[in-house]
């Protein structure tokens, strides 16, 4: 009769028919079907937490390059204000010198145009008669004389007030041109002024706005 060997359980060792000793390997087996170890809770909760920690780094660090790109605008544009400010000033005080060339000029053409005037009326023939009339044997060549010598100043002072008029005329372009430089800086300056007050205001309420930590 043939006896069938006993089972035995795993781990546990057996004899055969033959008294040779049989030791199970079914933990073996099973080990070898499934190599993966499997994570424990708590390393898990390590590596979650690692992950948690580098965001917060990544986070806290593009927020430090977000204000210091802020920084260097706001520094970037505080230069140019400045240096508007000073095209400010340097266009200000050359229509201030434009506009005292100008009342000059208008002075002199004031004093020369009664010049004009009253060598015109000098010129009347009555009036140079009344003039070169009296005390000489000749008054006519004295008369002609008068005359000439009035017509000569005449045309002297004309050619004064031709420049001066000239002078007038570029110094009026020039001065509307300095004040249109005036206005358009000061538009500029103003606007440049409340995008950094804007900015500045964008800018305190900023940490409620950044990236989640």
């Amino acid at each position: 009769m043939v006896t069938n060997p006993e089972i035995a359980l795993p781990g546990a060792e057996s004899t055969g028919p033959d008294g040779e000793k049989i030791i199970s390997t079914a933990d073996q087996t099973l080990t070898e079907e499934d190599p993966t170890p499997t994570e424990t809770p708590a390393k898990k909760t390590t590596a979650k937490t690692a992950e948690g920690e580098m965001q917060q780094t990544i986070n806290a660090l593009s927020n430090q390059v977000d204000r210091l790109n802020d920084k260097l605008t706001q520094m970037q544009e505080t230069e140019r204000t400045r240096l508007d400010m000073e095209r400010l000033t340097r266009a200000e005080q050359r229509a201030e010198s434009l506009r005292v060339q100008q009342v000059d000029v208008e002075s002199k053409l004031a004093d020369l145009g009664s010049k004009l005037e009253q060598i015109e009326y000098q010129l009347k023939p009555e009036n140079i008669e009344r003039a070169a009339g009296y005390g000489t044997t000749r008054p006519e060549e004295a008369r002609e004389a008068r005359r000439r010598q009035l017509e000569n100043e005449k045309k002297r002072v004309q050619a004064q007030i031709n420049i001066l008029e000239t002078s007038r005329t570029r110094l009026e372009t020039a001065v509307r041109t300095a004040d249109a430089e005036v206005d358009s800086l000061r538009r500029k300056i103003e606007l440049q002024q409340a995008q950094q007050d804007t900015s500045g205001v964008t800018d305190s309420e900023a940490p409620a706005r950044r990236r989640p930590e």
